[in-house]
């Protein structure tokens, strides 16, 4: 009779094998050419300019009554009415600006997808 075994003289431990896992932040890939890409800056230049002027130009209508005085009467505490419109002009400046750079950021990003 024949011995059925089969070979298994081989080395009973196995040769360490490299990591998989290792502790190193993978590199990112530069946003640099994404931003050029979509034109941020330009797009965040005219939404500053846009929310500037807006306002300037609702500041400009509501202190100097361009187009009549308000009806009643309000208290203004601390800085007074121009003081509270000139704050309440950099929140509109700010929020219309941020809203035309996603707007015009959101248009390039279509276009360039239109592209590809």
């Amino acid at each position: 009779m024949g011995d059925d075994r089969r070979d298994n003289d081989g080395p009973l431990i196995v040769a360490p094998q490299p990591s998989l896992v290792t502790d190193e932040t993978p590199a990112r890939p530069p946003s640099a050419g994404l931003i050029d890409a979509l034109a941020v800056r330009r797009n965040a230049t005219v939404g500053v300019v846009t929310g500037v002027a807006l306002a300037v130009v609702v500041y400009l209508v509501r202190v100097f009554e361009l187009i009549g005085p308000v009806g009643g009467t309000q208290q203004y505490p601390v800085i007074g009415p121009e003081g509270w419109f000139l704050v309440l002009g950099f929140v509109l400046a700010s929020a219309t600006a941020l809203l035309v750079t996603a707007a015009l950021t959101l248009v390039t990003a279509y276009r360039l997808t239109r592209e590809l």
